[in-house]
């Protein structure tokens, strides 16, 4: 047999999504850019396959919620461009826009898995990338000297930021009960915060003691007595370790960030981290009062903070966000961009909160627990760095979202199947000729041998039977 049609008939519509799900969980921590390329191709694909009417567009209220919160928000950037007279200079700053249009095309494909294999290849796809990504933190910080691990993703807030996502699917599949080997799941929880502490982005570290919490909540009916004391031995055995481990990066980072506002508080000096954040939501407060409505333009920021910079301090220091997500939506899509932006959060705790409330279901919340988590690491981490706008950060929230809106109300759309060619059945003329007979009245189509001729030409076609009649007749 040709090996690529023994490969087409092995990979299903439904297996393919399931090695295309493990390369989305497991890619950002570990492989970085590679969950941007994985997500697009996917996306694309999905274009491609809704075109031909291979997939059903599935729309259901959760979905279409989202949807228009999303697209709201990038109809507030073009829009912004437009008042601006921008809007042909803008065009290639709107390309990470894409990845958020391409939402309900990859909900659509995504429903087709089940909804319990999805959650499992999340948790322990996820629990593969903790581990990955505490090798490459190890390799980078001491064979390497990297004073923070980038990991693959080449970014230390990045890499803190999709990492601690990892940690968390890995704590709620342990906490929840899809999955029975919780002691393996805790290891790789453990792994992926020790690797978000070697990434010193301090305040991700805020977002994981959060997100920790809300999983603990969410999880809370499934706490007795017995593993409730458990839990808390576990809980206080891995702070010592990872204390033991990190504590002196969580030393260093805490004394850098105590130097940085001495100097800023009595020196006014604006050049270490904490300095130029500063600087930065200086300047974009005063450029969000020059235009509060429809902002700037997605393109203003670097020439923004460059003039600021130079202004203030004399320094030349420019930067294509404000290190705050919120504070650059305002700056660069006035109120209106800022409010949707928020929109997409808010419209996607409301679906997480409501499932919560009204399901018991484990896999439903699962899944509202992965669109908790995203919303606090996001929009935590995002206070003080990047939001949207960075191609890993928005391929791994549409990834969540997408996933955890499936999982927690979405509901399962089979792929449409190709309808089996038609074999048109023989006629009675095609009979008469067979058996020899030319009158219709006395043609016999009942008799024992018109049905064996029926029979035999359904099997071997219509054309090799005409050939015996001949023959016969003969």
């Amino acid at each position: 047999m040709n090996p690529f049609i023994s490969l087409r008939r092995h990979l299903t519509p439904a297996q393919v999504i399931i090695y295309f799900s493990i390369a989305c969980f497991f890619s950002p921590p570990v492989l970085g850019s590679a969950v941007s390329f994985v997500f697009h191709g996917g996306a694309l694909w999905s274009v491609l396959l809704l075109a031909a009417k291979r997939r059903r567009f599935n729309v259901d209220r959760p979905m279409l919620a989202m949807t228009i919160a999303i697209y709201a928000y990038c109809a507030a950037m073009v829009l912004a461009s437009i008042v601006n007279g921008t809007l042909r200079a803008d065009v290639a700053y709107f390309l990470p826009l894409v990845t958020l249009l391409f939402f309900p095309i990859s909900y659509s494909t995504w429903s087709i898995i089940d909804k319990a294999s999805l959650a499992r290849i999340a948790v322990l796809a996820s629990a593969a990338a903790c581990s990955g990504a505490l090798v490459l933190a190890m390799v980078q910080y001491y064979w390497i000297g990297m004073l923070r691990a980038e990991g693959g993703a080449g970014n230390p807030i990045v890499f803190a930021t999709v990492t601690c996502l990892a940690v968390m699917m890995c704590l709620s599949g342990a906490l929840s009960g899809m999955e029975k080997a919780s002691k393996p799941l805790s290891v790789a929880a453990l792994a992926g915060v020790v690797a978000t502490v070697y990434s010193g982005s301090r305040m991700v570290w805020v977002a994981l003691l959060v997100a920790v919490v809300a999983i603990l909540v969410v999880n809370r009916r499934r706490f007795t007595r017995a593993n409730m004391r458990r839990l808390l031995v576990v809980a206080g055995a891995s702070s010592l370790l990872t204390a033991a481990i990190t504590f002196p990066i969580i030393v260093d980072r805490t004394h850098f960030l105590f130097d940085d506002w001495q100097a800023l508080t009595t020196r006014g000096d604006h050049s270490t981290p904490l300095g130029l954040r500063v600087g930065l939501w200086d300047i974009g407060l005063d450029a969000f009062r020059e235009a509060p409505f429809f902002g700037h333009g997605i393109s203003a920021s670097r020439t923004l903070t460059q003039e600021g910079f130079k202004e203030r301090f004399g320094t030349n220091q420019g930067f294509n966000h404000f290190h705050n997500g919120f504070l650059t939506a305002l700056v660069e899509a006035g109120l209106l961009g800022a409010l949707a932006l928020t929109t997409i959060f808010g419209v996607a705790v409301w679906n997480a909160a409501r499932v919560l409330r009204l399901s018991a279901d484990p896999v439903e919340r699962f899944g509202a627990s992965m669109i908790v988590v995203t919303v606090i690491v996001y929009v935590i981490g995002g206070l003080t760095g990047t939001l949207v706008g960075h191609d890993i950060l928005d391929s791994t929230l549409m990834v969540f979202l997408v996933s955890g809106t499936y999982l927690a109300s979405g509901r399962t759309v089979p792929p449409i199947k190709k309808a089996p060619i038609a074999i048109p059945g023989p006629t009675t003329r095609r009979i008469m000729d067979v058996l020899g007979h030319d009158d219709l009245d006395h043609a016999e189509l009942d008799s024992p041998e018109a049905s064996q001729v029926r029979l035999a030409m359904q099997g071997f076609g219509p054309g090799r039977m005409a050939g015996n009649g001949q023959a016969k007749a003969a």
